[in-house]
Parts: C-alpha cells; sequence; structure tokens
C-alpha cells in the first residue's frame, strides 16, 4: 500500500486570489482597475478569484471595475507593520 502524499493546506484558487489582492492593496496601487488590467496582471482569467474575494468582502465590483475594501487594506497594512 502506498502512503499518498497530504494535501495542499492552501489550494491554488487561494493563492491566486491572494496574489491578485496583494495587487490591489499594495502601496500605490489602491486604486480601481479595469476586469481587462487585472486579468493582465494575472496572466489568465481572474473570475473565479475576483468572485473570491468579493463574496470574502474583500474587494469591491463595479462596472467593469475592482478595488480592494478598506478592510482588506487595513489588515494588510497591520500584517506589514507586524513584520
Amino acid at each position: 500500500m502506498q502512503h499518498e502524499p497530504n494535501p495542499p493546506i492552501i489550494g491554488q484558487k487561494y493563492l491566486d486570489a491572494s496574489g491578485l489582492l496583494r495587487l490591489l492593496v499594495t502601496d500605490g496601487n489602491q486604486r480601481p482597475r479595469s476586469l481587462d488590467e487585472v486579468e493582465r496582471a494575472a496572466g489568465k482569467s481572474a473570475e473565479d478569484s475576483l468572485r473570491l474575494l468579493h463574496t470574502g468582502g474583500l474587494i469591491h465590483r463595479s462596472h467593469g471595475f475592482v478595488w480592494a475594501s478598506q478592510a482588506a487594506v487595513l489588515a494588510h497594512e497591520l500584517h506589514q507593520q507586524q513584520n
């Protein structure tokens, strides 16, 4: 009987969403971005990641634009101060 390796703790969809959120909360990048701009930065379709972030209240979406919520920006800043 072969021992199967443990599945990754964090799935690829969460890693992708984390990268997109980082793009939206980084200093100087806290502005509305078009969906096209976000997908170019991601290098692939970002719809699943954006849906996950929006459902979690970490981004806002309106008329083809996305931007980080104030809560997401504050959490990022607090995390940066700890490191």
